[in-house]
């Protein structure tokens, strides 16, 4: 498959109604990989294991054990290929292309039998419903190399924003990662505190998973793709345990705005994307929302830290 061309804007324009289908099939293609990497992994803090993260070609699982070593994949957005690689100088690949999840699955799981690599997943998605096996998925075959290499784009520019969100906290805070449960890209700081039990109840997820997840007070941020119900590619805020009145919080940008129905604040992705300069427009808002939660929920005021001139 010819490689994408990429010569875009920095901050790329996205379109749900353009990226919706590509998304979806993405997504579960995302959870086939990234249930590689939990059933190969010991079970991390909040489900911290089970994660991807944004490389300089796509997606990666980054390193995962297993008997001969390690092994590694990737989403490669620009050539469109996902890569398998181990440590005993095995690789196998196989193409992204408008294919079926069964399609998909059932070559995956055909390239790491010939590496001699053994996964035996829950074969049927999560946070999704309805949650089709991945092995009977026919339904979803959708693929548009342009609207995904963009997408990515967007990604990496967001990814960037995020580490430096990161790097203003001196308290536990999550890496820089992509849940593929619902296809978030999140960064999570931690208060230190215990939190309520969580009620669980999303959709094909047991509950204990959803408790332990939110075990403690968090403050978390992110980026979506959108949904049928929310068409539009956005960043979120929100906290847990949810203070009564964290929602009446004043946030910056000015475009900001809180969902009563979501318990979460939001800023459309355009909004970022049209900014004179959409580094600082994202900023105002993971920053301004952090310290809604921080206000609201009695954060220690000291969490925050300011590491500025250190890398000199």
């Amino acid at each position: 498959m010819p490689v994408t061309n990429i010569c875009q804007k920095k901050w790329p324009e996205l379109a749900f109604e353009s990226l919706k289908d590509t998304l979806a099939t993405v997504q579960l293609w995302t959870q086939i990989v990234g249930k590689i990497r939990l059933i190969k992994t010991p079970w991390i803090n909040h489900s911290w294991h089970v994660t991807l993260y944004v490389s300089p070609r796509g997606l990666t699982t980054g390193s995962i054990p297993y008997v001969d070593g390690n092994f590694q994949i990737d989403f490669d957005f620009v050539a469109h290929e996902l890569l398998i690689i181990a440590s005993n100088g095995k690789t196998e690949k196989l193409s992204l292309y408008p294919r079926t999840v069964a399609s998909f699955y059932a070559e995956l799981f055909e390239k790491l039998n010939a590496m001699g690599i053994e996964a035996k997943i829950y074969a049927k998605p999560n946070e999704l419903d309805p949650a089709i096996p991945f092995a009977q998925d026919e339904v979803h075959k959708s693929y548009d190399a342009v609207q995904m290499n963009l997408y990515w784009q967007a990604l990496i520019n967001i990814n960037s924003v995020f580490v430096k969100f990161r790097s203003e906290f001196t308290g536990k805070c999550s890496p820089v990662h992509l849940f593929w449960g619902a296809f978030d890209l999140a960064v999570t700081r931690f208060s230190g505190r215990e939190a309520p039990l969580h009620p669980g109840g999303a959709p094909n997820m047991p509950d204990r998973v959803m408790q332990e997840a939110y075990s403690h007070e968090v403050s978390s941020a992110g980026f979506w793709g959108g949904s049928e119900q929310f068409p539009h590619p956005a960043f979120y805020a929100y906290c847990y345990p949810t203070p009564a009145d964290f929602g009446q919080q004043v946030v910056e940008p000015s475009e900001a705005f809180y969902s009563n129905e979501m318990g979460e604040f939001f800023l459309l992705y355009e909004v970022v994307q049209r900014s004179e300069n959409p580094e600082v427009k994202l900023l105002q808002f993971l920053r301004s929302t952090y310290i809604a939660a921080a206000k609201t929920g009695n954060w220690d005021n000291k969490l925050q830290c300011d590491l500025t001139g250190y890398e000199k």
